[in-house]
């Protein structure tokens, strides 16, 4: 199916790698121009922008730190420069750790909350004057949100504070055509749970498994499939909602 993405513009946050990745590489086979960003140089950055040129189209791999307010200006000015336009726009970039809740550092809880929180919010509304009728927001949650996971109190938060300013944004950019949706990811099959030892690939593949309806893990195309209808005018009618991408796990 057509979904007449084509010549579209889009910017999607931490797209070299895991999900960000899959959903870059969906838009640009789609037909979609796109501006991703990175934080720190790797051979992930390297070969994002090698397959991008091998599908062509005009896309650009910027670094921008997203814990740094002025590096979120910075980049929304590049991609004015670049495009004048957004028509899509995805929260991808976050940040993640594993602490017990009473041992959990004020820094490390800033930290999280910087990137994930903070960092969207910013390129929201850096992105505002680029963002027009028809133009949809999607931001990348968690199933966690639901299912609460020790050891992730902070994580969890930034994720549900997500679902929040969607809902808010959604009603107060309606009336201009714009829409804000949240995809709440289950256990997705990235490069860091591939990096795992095969002990604990195992162990993670058959616990989580059994806890979805599907019986398996999800994979980075299958979140990008929801983005791409979240692009099109198929889901022209959908704002304020949290979509969940996680095979039915409980």
């Amino acid at each position: 199916m057509d979904l007449e993405l084509r010549g579209k513009k889009a910017l999607v946050t931490g797209g070299t790698r895991g999900v960000g990745r899959g959903i870059v590489l969906a838009l640009a086979h789609a037909g979609v121009d796109v501006v991703t960003c990175y934080q720190r140089e790797s051979d992930y950055v390297t070969s994002l922008e090698r397959e991008l040129k091998e599908i062509g189209g005009d896309h650009h791999v910027l670094r921008a730190d997203l814990s740094q307010p002025q590096e979120i200006a910075a980049l929304l000015e590049r991609v004015k420069e670049i495009h004048k336009k957004i028509d899509l726009l995805v929260n991808n970039a976050g940040a993640i750790s594993h602490i017990p809740y009473a041992d959990l550092p004020l820094e490390e809880w800033t930290r999280i909350l910087a990137t994930n929180v903070t960092g969207a919010h910013l390129v929201i509304q850096h992105a505002l004057p680029l963002l027009g009728e028809g133009s949809s927001v999607i931001s990348i949650g968690s199933k966690a949100v639901e299912a609460g996971i020790p050891l992730r109190s902070h994580y969890t938060a930034t994720k549900a504070a997500l679902v929040g300013l969607s809902r808010s944004l959604a009603k107060e950019f309606g009336p201009q055509g714009i829409r804000f949706n949240v995809v709440a990811l289950g256990v997705i099959e990235t490069e860091n749970f591939h990096a795992l030892p095969e002990d604990q690939r195992t162990l993670m593949t058959q616990r989580y498994s059994a806890k979805t309806a599907l019986g398996r893990l999800g994979q980075p195309d299958e979140v990008a499939g929801a983005v791409l209808w979240l692009a099109s005018d198929l889901s022209r009618y959908v704002t304020g909602n949290t979509i969940g991408v996680d095979g039915g796990i409980s």
